[in-house]
């Protein structure tokens, strides 16, 4: 069904994204100039050539920014951040368009209420596409047929996530190995029967997952599959210690894979962030300033100590600063390495009640406006479990490449206080590899709602 729809769908697809740019269009002057009573200075004509323009504009744009490919695998998060990036340039380009013409009477809200308008329904119209499609692909329909080469760790890595995930739909046809079926998948043939294979089946791709003893098979096996024109993909032995996201740099033609760049590496990235944590703080330190106020207030009544607790925590670079929290257990001899749980008999009962809403965490806006911390990002460790941690879990030290954060993508997944380590530390990973302010933004409300959420359950 995939090959034979393809084609069709796609240019669907397309098409139903320049009519929808050019109703909006159409929407943004009827709110400008009927629904806020705006006074027009040129002809509906010339509105009509602006949105047929926007609309040719919008699907250039879009298709030059890889927005027509699949995004079978691709997270909507990333998607769509890239459409409303794009889309602001488009507005950009139009209005610069206009100035160059001279059309200065042409209304400049109603561009923004077309950035607006457009963005909405373009967004709107991508995440029905996905839901219908998972459906679809949950019940085995506009399947992608895969045929799997290899039987390593790698390829049993595949498998899980594909079988995990039905609705992304993907079908394993079988495997071709030298070692023979496993998984419960039917073996299809050796690596030496790879040409006939595909030739006879016509798969819509390969997926490459060769263990480390059969690597000299692989330039091999590529062959196979440009020879017989056959989309191949490839799973290196090696890619448990990849991130997410690899960059790939170019040395005269020779690709180097780059295993530790991350997004915030970038100096425009690590400036929004930064300008992100400045704002938020100050913003949410004023809001939350009466609160603070009583918070501190109630922990001196509570029992005998300081208002504040100061602990040691390691940042950015494995540089250790004091982190600041309103002091929710008695003052004890393991406040500096052990390990705190929600059943923890240390803890005060006003300790308990700020800890269940997180407002022991404010004094921790502080350490963003200083820079020790950010806002969202992995929350930072003790020394002496540092050490430890690095020594059991693998890539442990990585998450220390970018400042911590009060909340986390951990943290909003449920992974937090005597979860899993090796849990929090995977999302973590995600986190710093997949770095945009769209996801900052996701985390900081999945924040607010689940706190606003535990409030409603007491």
């Amino acid at each position: 069904m995939i090959k034979e729809n393809q084609r069709f769908l796609n240019r669907l697809h397309i098409l139903s994204d320049g009519v929808l740019v050019f109703l909006s269009m159409l929407a943004a002057h009827w709110m400008r100039f009927s629904l806020f009573d705006g006074v027009g200075g040129l002809p509906m004509r010339y509105y009509l050539w602006l949105g047929a323009g926007a609309a040719a504009l919008y699907l250039v744009s879009f298709g030059a920014a890889g927005l027509y490919r699949s995004h079978r695998a691709v997270r909507f998060y990333k998607e769509a951040s890239r459409a409303l990036l794009v889309s602001a340039l488009d507005v950009l380009i139009l209005t610069a368009v206009l100035f160059a013409l001279h059309l200065d009477n042409m209304s400049r809200w109603l561009l923004g209420f077309f950035y607006l308008v457009s963005s909405a329904l373009l967004l709107g119209k991508r995440m029905c596409l996905r839901v219908l499609l998972h459906r679809f692909r949950a019940k085995g329909y506009n399947l992608k047929h895969v045929v799997l080469v290899g039987s390593g760790p790698a390829a049993k890595r595949y498998l899980s996530k594909i079988r995990a995930q039905k609705n992304l739909g993907y079908q394993v046809d079988g495997v071709v190995s030298d070692c023979g079926a496993w998984g419960g998948l039917s073996l299809l043939g050796e690596y030496a029967a790879l040409e006939e294979i595909l030739t006879r089946r016509k798969p819509d791709e390969v997926v490459l997952a060769i263990p480390a003893e059969d690597n000299a098979r692989v330039p091999e096996l590529i062959s196979v599959c440009e020879k017989t024109g056959t989309k191949a993909s490839i799973i290196p032995f090696y890619a448990a210690y990849l991130p997410s996201n690899p960059q790939i740099d170019d040395l005269d033609g020779l690709a180097l894979i780059n295993l530790r760049r991350i997004p915030l590496d970038n100096l425009g990235n690590a400036f929004l962030k930064r300008a992100e944590d400045i704002l938020g703080s100050l913003v949410l330190i004023l809001l939350t300033s009466p609160l603070m106020l009583i918070a501190a207030v109630g922990v001196k009544l509570s029992s005998p100590g300081p208002i504040l607790f100061c602990q040691e925590r390691v940042g950015r670079d494995k540089k250790v600063f004091r982190m600041y929290k309103f002091r929710s257990m008695r003052v004890n001899t393991k406040q500096q390495t052990g390990w705190s749980t929600d059943t923890d008999p240390r803890k005060t009962r006003f300790g308990a009640l700020i800890r269940k809403c997180s407002i022991d965490e404010l004094p921790q806006l502080f350490n963003v406006l200083r820079g020790d911390m950010s806002l969202v990002g992995p929350r930072p460790e003790v020394p002496f479990y540092v050490e430890q941690f690095k020594e059991e879990i693998p890539r442990y030290m990585v998450k220390h490449q970018v400042r911590p954060g009060i909340t986390g993508w951990a943290q909003v997944c449920g992974f937090r206080g005597d979860t899993s380590i090796e849990k929090r530390i995977e999302h973590d990973l995600y986190y710093i590899e997949n770095w945009n302010l769209l996801f900052d933004v996701k985390i900081l409300l999945m924040t607010v709602f689940k706190a606003v959420n535990s409030e409603k359950l007491k």
